[in-house]
């Protein structure tokens, strides 16, 4: 009887550890899933924004940006379901090792239950429990002969109950096993079919890397000259940054950063309470590069500094105003295309590469007003819009503040 009753405390100890386990294990596979759908939806984009214009001559150098970008997204696609995988592996493991002991713990059960039902019978008439009772040679030992009777009689019951409960706990956890590992079949089938797609990219985009070392001098000098272009708009930026921050501080001491007015002051704040939590400028968009100094995606020996993200959008999408503000400045300048600065007390949010502009400077705009167009390449057929942040004049990475796609 002790022996049956340590069991189960063990066997309960490993289903409460599991069921902490179990708890903790839905969490990642939910975030798991999450982000797995997060870039479905990106791989999907990518796909629509960057390679649905069949009809534009592209360029070797253009295919292979594109096909990276999808070739990175479907690479952390495969790894996600990796994890997942790994995780229900885990969780088959657990839920095996708690069913091989429930078993083994029912069939102890089951055999201990069988001797109660035997000595039961042996004591079933009323004469033979009579006679165990008149045996007793005190009126304490005849007290103690009756517990006994109840207690046996009431663990018996006790182990019926748990036989019930074992059947069907065993049960939840056959069926449970079943669901897990077909879950697991079918994430090994739909890795099959994403690895095989990649293996198909990367072989193409493989073969349009070999043809483009041919040309690799004069794609590393488009690169430095793009480079160079950029730097010019993020140097003009930083002048008008600077300059709108001496204006506001012609009778004060502070030329790093903005003097505010009470409105300016609480337009602020706002924007920094809204970290997170900021809309994209374009409905519809896919980030192709990120904030910072990082490898060119094509060109790997290249590097490029980027203070913003760079988003691939559809043609002629309008780009919105991700806060209230004041437009700071409308620039452009020879061979680039526009530029819009939106002032939101001491941030800064700069929109570039526009084919269209709505505003003018000194206009007071909105959260989600259209400002303008995205210009999109003709050669290319890629749209695509850079967008920045500034707190002050210091370059801030904008994924942190725009809602997660």
């Amino acid at each position: 009887m002790r022996l049956s009753q340590s069991k189960f405390l063990v066997i309960y100890f490993l289903m409460l550890i599991l069921t902490t386990y179990s708890y903790s294990q839905k969490n990642n596979k939910a975030q798991l899933e999450l982000k797995k759908v997060q870039i479905k939806k990106e791989i999907k984009l990518i796909n629509e924004l960057l390679f649905s214009n069949k009809k534009k001559k592209k360029a070797v150098y253009n295919d292979i940006e594109n096909l990276s970008f999808k070739i990175q997204r479907k690479e952390e696609l495969v790894k996600l379901t990796n994890q997942q995988i790994n995780l229900l592996d885990s969780e088959i493991n657990q839920n095996s090792e708690i069913k091989n002991n429930l078993e083994t713990n029912l069939l102890e059960v089951k055999t201990t239950y069988r001797e109660i039902v035997l000595k039961s019978y042996k004591m079933k008439s009323g004469k033979s429990r009579l006679m165990f009772l008149l045996a007793s040679e005190s009126f304490f030992q005849a007290y103690k002969r009756i517990q006994y009777i109840k207690q046996f009689a009431l663990f018996r019951k006790n182990q019926a109950i748990k036989i019930s409960k074992l059947i069907v706990e065993i049960d939840e956890l056959n069926k449970q096993l079943s669901s897990q590992k077909n879950k697991k079949e079918e994430l090994l089938r739909n890795n099959r079919s994403v690895q095989k797609s990649l293996e198909k990219e990367k072989k193409q985009s493989g073969a349009l890397v070999y043809d483009l070392r041919k040309k690799e001098k004069r794609y590393i000098n488009q690169i430095t000259q793009k480079q160079k272009a950029a730097l010019q708009i993020d140097k003009e930026i930083e002048r008008l940054i600077r300059e709108a921050i001496a204006k506001s501080n012609r009778e004060k001491n502070k030329p790093k950063s903005f003097t505010l007015t009470p409105e300016a002051l609480e337009l602020s704040k706002n924007f920094s309470l809204n970290k997170g939590k900021l809309p994209w400028p374009v409905i519809r968009g896919v980030v192709i590069q990120k904030f910072g100094t990082q490898p060119h995606p094509v060109v790997k020996t290249a590097k490029i500094k980027s203070n913003g993200i760079i988003i691939a959008t559809a043609n002629n999408e309008k780009v919105r105003a991700v806060f209230d503000g004041v437009v700071l400045s409308v620039l452009q300048f020879k061979g680039s295309n526009p530029t819009i600065l939106i002032q939101h007390g001491k941030y800064i949010t700069a929109y570039k590469n526009l084919s269209k502009v709505y505003v003018e400077k000194g206009d007071k705009v909105f959260s989600n007003q259209n400002i303008g167009e995205v210009f999109t390449n003709n050669s290319t057929g890629k749209s695509t819009i850079q967008f920045s942040i500034f707190q002050n004049t210091t370059p801030i990475n904008p994924l942190i503040w725009i809602i997660k796609m």
